[in-house]
């Protein structure tokens, strides 16, 4: 059910642990997201305002809210619920970019902070030293906000942060959704690749993502050189390069076609108001994926904090 709701300043709109059953896109005013609401290490994250959409990775993936979301004027907002997202969807297409966009940001984001505190783990690792102090508040910061109840690792510190920051991050239900529709009539926009051949490049411009029908997807580090690192092998039902989507960052791997015939779909901004009509649980497919790399990238990012936290614990 579609909803205009209204709250008044200072009013709590969610609160974090709650379950998720709704999104809301802000038509007036603004919110506020804060972590430990009302307890005393109480943190603003950050001030919303309107056109944003905000409670959808709770919707997309059926968790507990990450945060308590609160008034910080009065607000007028829409309420989609879990049940009504695709036929609003139909109606509104374009916000499915628009959400898309909005979680790929949000993953930019966390992949350079992952980053940041990988690297100086492997600095501190070598030198026996404490971290930098401005990075260590910034880490005891995220571990003191975030709850890996709700953003779990995927056990696997390697293969979790090769999965997150590069291709197969897709859930159960995301594959098995994927499976019951590939086997449809397929779409005109398909490609077929040699073995061997390259799908895109590491550092070419991004526009598109794929679905893979049939074959397997390697995707690779610096490819072609010394230092080339197979990051991840992707199979039937996987989707890949979904950033080209929605962010305008250059490739950040090379993906190879490693069986002959490898058949792709390829996926376009433009395409996916086609999709919504056609296969509206293929669109669900694509935005549990992002959601769900968003949340294993996060989880990867607390283990490597803790781990960071825990190691400079030595040399106080």
């Amino acid at each position: 059910m579609k909803t205009e709701r209204r709250f008044s300043r200072g009013e709590v709109i969610f609160k974090e642990g709650d379950e998720g059953k709704s999104l809301f896109q802000i038509i007036e005013g603004s919110v506020q997201v804060i972590a430990n609401y009302a307890e005393e290490d109480e943190f603003p994250l950050a001030v919303l305002g309107v056109g944003k959409i905000f409670g959808e990775m709770a919707v997309v993936e059926d968790y507990p809210r990450s945060s308590t979301i609160i008034a910080k004027e009065d607000v007028r907002l829409l309420e989609i619920t879990q049940e009504d997202l695709m036929s609003y969807f139909k109606e509104r297409p374009e916000m499915i970019l628009k959400i898309m966009k909005q979680l790929g940001s949000r993953i930019r984001t966390m992949t350079e902070d992952y980053n940041e505190v990988k690297n100086e783990l492997k600095a501190v690792k070598n030198a026996e030293r404490k971290a930098e102090e401005p990075l260590l508040s910034k880490v005891r910061k995220a571990l003191a906000l975030y709850s890996s109840a709700f953003f779990p690792s995927s056990g696997n510190k390697a293969e979790s942060a090769n999965k997150a920051n590069y291709a197969d991050v897709q859930s159960v239900e995301s594959q098995r959704e994927v499976s019951a529709v590939i086997n449809k009539d397929r779409p005109s926009n398909i490609e077929i690749y040699r073995q061997g051949t390259v799908i895109f490049k590491q550092g070419e411009y991004a526009r598109c993502m794929y679905l893979i029908y049939s074959g397997s997807v390697g995707i690779y580090s610096k490819y072609g050189t010394d230092e080339q690192l197979l990051l991840t092998m992707l199979h039937p039902g996987s989707y890949f390069g979904e950033m080209g989507m929605v962010s305008d960052d250059l490739r950040s791997a090379t993906a190879i076609a490693e069986t002959e015939d490898t058949c792709v779909e390829i996926i376009r901004p433009e395409d996916l108001e086609k999709m919504m009509e056609a296969s509206p649980e293929k669109v669900e497919a694509i935005l549990k994926h992002i959601s769900n790399r968003l949340r294993v990238l996060n989880g990867d990012y607390l283990a490597a904090c803790r781990e960071l936290s825990d190691l400079c614990g030595r040399y106080q």
